[in-house]
């Protein structure tokens, strides 16, 4: 059986594994999803690589991808790339037309492979102020545009094979695999280089944590391939053969969801509170005994302790939760939803709970790209899974905490450095130990707790430490909130930026008889609102310290976006960034 060392080495395990399985990546095309067999993976990837060949690829070029959404394409170009030796450098589609400037030329890419026009029309922009880009290839067929197909008409001849298996025997498990641009969330994009090694070393020892029936699962993909924390789950799906259904789009994911009826998913945060916020929407509507069945669901699974830790009475209470109420959720989610795995930001603990009490838990583990990326994941299995926590470090990978609390990391998973950057390489590894950038913890059974960004990490001008994150993710609690920033560096008092939930604001107004105008400008400024906003604040500060808790607080009328500026494509705050864009709000809270 072929031993997995090397990236393109997933595909061939999966096919001596479990033969071939016939739907082992599906793109939907015109209303109908495209199977891709693991037997045809391999022969598209395999003629991709003589067609790079022909065009004169050789070992350490790099070829960018560009694609708004995951799709079949991108990991039959992945595979092609990489068995010639080439890296593939995958670029976020949401970031700017300067960005990709920048990227392209920083990397030296000289060729370019986007998904459609919108992405193109972007690449076309910059095109002339990247001398070593030769040409774009599109996935969609575009006028004007070459199109991917080309390479696989190009690879169709095998009389160059025994030169791909040539190139196959040059990479060894160190070599570099991908250069990744993580956004920041200041300054210019940095490159994350990953060896082979990086990441198939990280796909092995997450494994035993993932609960997957090997050859009879399915999964359902939509977070962004660009981003490693996607890309080395697909990597995982690979090598437990799972059936991988690419979602057209956020915007339906809930349709195809239904479709698909997938066994996992991976997912972000936000995802899961948009998930919470509409079924919490539904059960309000309820009228009589079911609402009330709804709301005391709801409580009970606001309490839930895994492994029957809240005693017999409250586990027979949540059998008939889970058979009345909680069952219907997981209808809603395709029926099949056994798994949720979560990573990029903090999960709410209170999510944490209330998906595991109804029979679909979220896993949520930690890691960076740096890491390739995971560093530890919870495991409902085993003892594995503790509420409010990243889980226990994975196999082969050393964890240690700093005297100033900032989490360290060293393993097989642990970047090369950062491309054409030895001076930040050298400042971040230590004794070979990748400096995270996070405080945390270790409790006493080997669980890991990330408790804020070091660098986020601020003083008042009372000289006490304020960590945002805790009081972000606890804020975010509150359904009337979405994105909150604390501040108040170097201030008396912390205070906050807050975007509200504007559709849930709008909803509790109907149901409260309350006019609060049309806009969100109208919305923000409505007193109100800003009192109920100002309930919320007041309640969830108890749970702070009085040095920590938000004395002040201005509302935007912004949604909070990647395309606004506030968010980086994994949805972190861009602070800076908010800050400027407030900083009229800001005056008005100090002075």
């Amino acid at each position: 059986m072929t031993q997995v060392t090397r990236l393109f080495d997933f595909p061939y395990y999966q096919q001596d594994k479990y033969t071939s399985i016939p739907d082992a990546l599906n793109t939907k095309q015109d209303g109908v999803w495209i199977k891709t067999s693991t037997q045809e993976y391999i022969a598209q990837a395999n003629a991709v690589s003589r067609a790079l060949l022909r065009m004169g690829i050789k070992k350490d070029d790099k070829i960018a991808i560009i694609s708004s959404s995951n799709r079949t394409e991108w990991n039959i170009m992945d595979i092609g790339i990489l068995q010639t030796g080439a890296q593939n450098v995958p670029i976020y589609p949401t970031i700017t037309e300067d960005d990709y400037e920048y990227i392209l030329n920083h990397s030296g890419a000289i060729y370019c492979f986007v998904s459609d026009a919108e992405i193109l029309q972007k690449v076309n922009l910059i095109k002339d102020k990247v001398p070593n880009l030769k040409e774009v290839f599109s996935f969609n067929p575009i006028e004007g545009c070459k199109n991917w197909k080309e390479l696989l008409a190009l690879g169709e001849d095998q009389s160059n094979q025994n030169d791909v298996d040539y190139s196959k025997s040059l990479v060894t498990p160190d070599d570099l695999a991908t250069i990744i641009y993580t956004s920041g969330t200041t300054g210019r994009p940095k490159g994350v280089m990953l060896s082979h090694n990086n990441i198939v070393s990280d796909v092995l020892n997450s494994a035993p944590r993932i609960p997957f029936e090997a050859g009879k699962s399915t999964a359902l993909s939509f977070l962004p391939v660009c981003h490693i924390f996607e890309r080395m789950i697909l990597y995982l799906h690979q090598y437990y053969g799972v059936s991988i259904y690419f979602g057209e789009s956020i915007e339906k994911i809930s349709d195809n969801i239904k479709e698909v009826k997938p066994t996992v998913i991976t997912v972000v945060p936000r995802l899961i509170e948009k998930v919470y916020d509409k079924i919490y929407a539904k059960g309000a509507e309820l009228t009589g005994i079911k609402k009330k069945l709804f709301f005391w669901a709801i409580e009970l699974g606001l309490a839930y302790e895994p492994y029957g830790a809240n005693g017999l009475w409250y586990e027979m209470q949540l059998k008939i939760a889970r058979k009345l109420i909680f069952s219907k959720w997981k209808e809603g989610l395709g029926g099949n939803l056994d798994l949720m795995v979560s990573g990029s930001a903090a999960l709410q603990p209170r999510l944490t709970r209330i998906f595991a009490a109804a029979g679909i838990p979220v896993m949520e583990g930690y890691g960076l790209t740096e890491t390739s990326p995971v560093i530890s994941v919870n495991d409902l299995r085993n003892g594995g899974f503790r509420v409010g926590t990243v889980g226990r470090v994975i196999d082969n990978v050393d964890v240690k905490i700093a005297e100033d609390g900032e989490i360290l990391c060293k393993g097989p998973n642990v970047m090369m450095g950062y491309y054409k950057d030895e001076k930040l390489t050298s400042e971040v590894i230590v004794d070979g130990y990748f400096h995270t950038g996070d405080i945390g913890n270790l409790d006493k059974d080997g669980f890991l707790k990330i408790t804020d960004r070091k660098k986020e990490m601020f003083k008042t001008s009372g000289g006490k430490y304020i960590a945002p994150q805790l009081i972000e993710n606890t804020m975010k609690q509150s359904r009337f909130i979405t994105e909150i920033m604390v501040i108040g560096d170097g201030q008396k008092m912390p205070a906050a930026f807050i975007q509200p939930d504007f559709e849930f604001v709008k909803e509790w107004a109907v149901i409260h008889k309350i006019d609060i105008g049309v806009s969100n400008e109208d919305i923000v400024s409505n007193e109100k609102v800003i009192a109920r906003i100002q309930e919320e604040i007041d309640g969830l500060n108890e749970k702070f310290g009085n040095w920590e808790k938000i004395k002040r607080f201005e509302l935007t009328p912004d949604i909070w976006s990647i395309e606004g500026g506030q968010l980086t494509p994994t949805l972190k705050l861009k602070r800076k960034i908010v800050m400027e864009k407030y900083i009229n709000l800001f005056h008005k809270i100090y002075n």
